[in-house]
């Protein structure tokens, strides 16, 4: 299976990771200076304290000093990202200070120790414009803390020489790290114009605290689409009513940031119980914001006004193609298709195989509302695009259940409803809106279509969950909202990876018992609304950029170790000069 852009999005997360809470980093901090002090002590030269006043305190003042001079500037940094920083600059400047020395003589120390001095002044505005403020002005002052403290001690050990070395090898890296910053800044500056260190910032203070700032860069790379959306409207002669929506866009990318959490604002923007289901929709059709979903809202609202109801439906009837299983009911003369591939992976269709089916459809049906259940996750994988042999199964698939649809008796209609909240987080795979089920009853045959607000299914946990719906009724689905908000770094926290299959069957069981015990005479309309210029991340977007960022990391480090060694050869031409 070739690499598609979520897998290569998926790829970069590798890079992320937690640091460490700020008392582990500020006691290898103080014990590392110990262990230099209690080495220098035994071996008796004049260095006696340099391990504690050289680098321990240093690091320790920068740990103070970097969060409040970051806040001054209205951006954020962490403690525990603060203390992760000056241990990491004190570990690489005891391996470039005092090993080259023990090797070549404790003359070459000073030198050694305020070339050290000057590479993590560099590092520490890399690091800094990279997690807390992309500009460089700003960061000047909080990344000098560490090597301007250093720099201070070595006046006070060493002689008076180190100063002016010292502070023209700050320059001298300083200039070298800014060059790096304008080389990785570059091709994304090219490409999509915006910073790639600020995205990298919003990215961060997502994380930390959940901002939404992302979205200004996402609207910057979107574009405007107009989609259309299938809707079935079930009004019941007692009990609330019912909505069952098919939005395709996509709900992603991340936590609440754009359409995230689609299901759940779609959800609480109508009075019946609304259940939306997963369309048609790659990442390429991620919402640039949440404030777009009022679109798609208002658009689902209009196309609800004149439409003509009917109190009769078939019932359910499963027909597939290949790898892919189509479950068909008509209400009136729309009909309604939820496909799967389980066990075999179940992932995005490209919005043009949503489309041509929906299309093909309309010449026997008025509307036709297709699902993609996204219920099998094998792996983070690429989306399903025309012409491909697995897209070409579900037109042929669909073909077969418009042909055995259009034949259906109609029987009158019953429908239910239920929701059950379930007790698991977002970290677990769970979004907010828990477990909803809607139950129909036509001829005598009851279906059951639960949804689930996760993004997918584990594979194997769709057929144990099927196994106890079909033991309440006589056909069902289980699907997915697709909802990101249980992602905010890897795309792989499916429902069922994180929670035993066991704990939660008894949701699902009680959600369509409630769905059954609710089923009432009931009347159903059928829409598809026209969502038009909903701006969203755009044709390819995401491929492109995740192969962009990629392309930057491939040639980063090479790069960055040529500039290092430069800057070196500079630090002793400019030790020769001065002696």
């Amino acid at each position: 299976m070739e690499s598609g852009p979520d897998v290569r999005v998926e790829r970069l997360t590798r890079y992320l990771f937690s640091a460490p809470s700020w008392p582990r980093s500020l006691g290898i901090i103080i014990v590392l200076g110990l262990l230099i002090d209690g080495a220098a002590y035994r071996a008796g030269n004049d260095y006696f304290l340099v391990g504690t006043l050289g680098f321990s305190v240093p690091a320790l003042v920068a740990f103070l000093l970097t969060v409040p001079l970051v806040r001054a500037s209205g951006r954020v940094i962490t403690h525990n990202r603060s203390a992760l920083l000056a241990l990491t600059c004190t570990v690489l400047s005891v391996i470039l200070s005092l090993a080259p020395a023990l090797i070549f003589g404790l003359a070459l120390f000073p030198a050694l120790y305020a070339g050290a001095l000057g590479l993590v002044f560099g590092l520490r505005v890399l690091v800094l414009v990279a997690v807390a403020d992309y500009r460089i002005t700003r960061m000047v002052i909080p990344a000098f803390i560490q090597s301007g403290a250093g720099i201070a001690v070595g006046a006070w050990i060493f002689d008076p020489g180190f100063v002016p070395y010292a502070l023209l090898l700050q320059v001298v890296f300083g200039l070298v790290f800014v060059f790096l910053i304008w080389l990785i800044e570059r091709p994304l500056k090219r490409a999509f114009q915006i910073s790639g260190l600020n995205f990298l910032n919003t990215f961060i203070a997502h994380l930390t605290d959940g901002s939404k700032s992302m979205e200004d860069f996402f609207r910057e790379i979107g574009e405007e689409v107009y989609v259309q959306q299938a809707s079935l409207f079930f009004s019941r002669d007692w009990g609330r009513d019912v909505l069952f929506t098919v939005p395709n866009v996509h709900p992603g990318p991340m936590g609440d940031v754009g359409g995230g959490n689609l299901p759940r604002v779609l959800h609480d923007s109508f009075e019946a119980e609304t259940l939306v289901a997963h369309g048609c929709a790659t990442h390429d059709f991620n919402l640039v914001s949440e404030s777009e979903i009022q679109k798609v809202v208002s658009a689902v609202e209009a196309s609800r006004e004149g439409i003509c109801y009917s109190t009769v439906a078939s019932q359910p009837v499963r027909v597939s193609s290949g790898s892919v299983e189509i479950l068909c009911q008509r209400f009136g003369d729309a009909l309604l298709m939820v496909s799967t591939r389980s066990p075999e992976r179940t992932e995005d269709l490209d919005y043009a195989i949503g489309m041509t089916i929906m299309a093909e459809g309309r010449g026997s049906f008025s509307h036709v509302a297709f699902v993609d259940a996204h219920n099998c996750m094998t792996s983070v994988g690429s989306p399903v695009l025309p012409a491909t042999r697995i897209a070409t199964e579900y037109m042929k698939a669909a073909r077969e259940g418009f042909r055995v649809a259009r034949d259906l008796p109609l029987e009158p209609l019953a429908v239910g409803v239920s929701h059950v909240r379930v007790p698991f987080s977002r970290e677990q795979g769970f979004g907010s809106l828990g477990v909803q089920v809607l139950a129909t009853e036509a001829g005598g045959k009851r279906a059951a279509y639960v949804l689930i607000d996760g993004n997918n299914v584990d594979a194997g946990v769709r057929e144990p969950l099927l196994d106890v719906v079909l033991k309440l009724v006589d056909e069902g689905e289980i699907m997915t909202t697709d909802t990101h908000t249980v992602n905010t770094v890897s795309g792989k926290n499916p429902v069922g990876y994180r929670v035993p299959v066991e704990e939660i069957i008894p949701y699902v069981e009680q959600a369509v018992r409630e769905a059954v015990e609710d089923l009432a005479p009931a009347r159903v309309g059928a829409a598809t609304a026209s969502c038009e210029g909903v701006v969203v991340f755009g044709s390819q977007r995401v491929s492109q950029l995740a192969s962009t960022v990629n392309a930057m990391l491939a040639f980063i480090a090479p790069i960055s170790f040529m500039i290092l060694v430069l800057a070196f050869l500079l630090s002793v031409f400019a030790y020769i000069m001065l002696q």
